[in-house]
């Protein structure tokens, strides 16, 4: 399954003309390398995609037809009538505009040595990702929102207690990094060993974090407790049947049991599954920390296990309770598992409703309906043997 794609052309202020619809072969929408390439061929002239417009016929995330803005770096030509107007938005982040593009450009080149222009690869409104070429191979441009913001501490503390665990950043500055490539592929086809290897590598640099840097989301177990209630008591709880809600109230509880299982607050990733892991020559390096936060280390575990196969989820329990036993004899990381399951889905419940109040109206189709569906998936776990509840 692929998209249809329709795109409007700018150059600065006017607006060019409309191109398309035409298929492209991957079916996400925030993957726009393939868009990119068939416009540069249309048109001959280098363009960047700035950001969704519009989607129809289609679920989220994927598929369907969507039109994107789409901004020209060269004269394009006229391409018919248009009739578009750039209406800004004060939550549009600087990647979705040519000016912001322009400064982000222009900052990457202060710090390496480009050898040729920025090749767009993604863009939505959690992140901008382009590759930069350089003499010594590809360096990777990344663009984050200020919700996103604990990304380069989160790697900078990781990589003082485990290095290999990350990739090198290369430099930082507010909305963005530099990142060294990290050869290889997405592990979601990890064998038994990786999948227990870096599981177990995450959480023993985790135990070995002494003190967790300033800067971090605070989402502790009484933290997020709070934030759940807010969206319970809210316009998502609304959306929720009174058994619903009755349901998630009484989960709640398990905040309290959760914070005493005996394991540290420390820095956690906050979407550790294997999509996020990169297989290569050596040890597995863990990418995107741009949902780190300081909180409770299970919401790691349960997101590898949630995301693994069938029958790669029992190596990644068991690496990880072993790995937290070991760095923390008198926890109990197997119970805090059980007991964390439903609680995992709230947070990312609360996650998600922060995407929504941060980003522009037309990105929003990415994450609508989000909160309350995994709120919903934390009431169909709920029964999880065990757990008191």
């Amino acid at each position: 399954m692929g998209r249809v794609v329709t795109a409007v052309v700018t150059y600065g202020d006017t607006c060019a003309g409309v191109i398309g619809p035409f298929q492209v072969d991957i079916p996400w929408w925030a993957e726009v390398e393939p868009v990119v390439a068939h416009l540069e061929e249309a048109l001959g002239v280098h363009v960047v995609v700035l950001r969704l417009l519009t989607v129809e016929g289609s679920d989220g995330g994927r598929g369907g037809h969507v039109t994107y803005h789409v901004e020209a770096l060269q004269p394009p030509g006229s391409l018919g009538t248009c009739d578009f107007v750039d209406d800004d938005h004060p939550l549009r982040l600087p990647w979705a505009r040519p000016s912001g593009l322009r400064e982000l450009f222009a900052w990457a080149s202060r710090h390496v040595a480009l050898t040729g222009r920025p090749e767009q690869r993604k863009t939505w409104n959690l992140a901008g990702l382009f590759r930069l070429p350089t003499a010594d191979g590809p360096v990777w441009l990344k663009a984050i929102p200020p919700f996103a913001a604990a990304e380069p501490v989160a790697i900078a503390a990781m990589a003082q207690v485990a290095p290999e665990l990350v990739p090198t950043v290369l430099a930082s500055a507010p909305g963005r990094l530099l990142l060294a490539d990290v050869p290889g592929r997405d592990c979601w086809e990890a064998s038994l060993e990786t999948v227990a290897d870096v599981v177990r590598r995450l959480a023993t640099a985790q135990a070995r974090i002494d003190q967790p840097p300033h800067g971090l989301p605070d989402r502790r177990p009484e933290t997020l407790s709070a934030a759940v209630r807010d969206l319970l008591d809210g316009p998502t709880g609304a959306q929720l049947s009174p058994e619903e809600l009755r349901a998630a109230g009484r989960l709640q509880r398990r905040w309290e049991m959760l914070a005493d299982c005996g394991l540290p607050d420390t820095v956690v990733h906050g979407d550790f599954h294997p999509g996020n892991w990169r297989c290569g020559g050596g040890s597995p390096v863990v990418l995107d920390f741009a949902d780190a936060h300081l909180g409770n280390p299970v919401l790691d575990g349960l997101r590898a296990i949630d995301y693994l196969p069938v029958d790669r989820r029992r190596a990644a329990a068991d690496a990880w309770i072993a790995a937290w036993s070991a760095a923390r004899p008198r926890s109990r990381p197997a119970e805090a598992l059980r007991i964390a399951e439903p609680l995992a889905h709230f947070a990312y419940a609360v996650r998600y409703q922060e995407f929504l109040d941060n980003i522009e109206p037309s990105e929003r189709v990415y994450h609508l309906g989000d909160p309350v569906a995994v709120i919903r998936h934390a009431l169909a776990s709920r029964s999880a043997p065990g757990t008191g509840a």
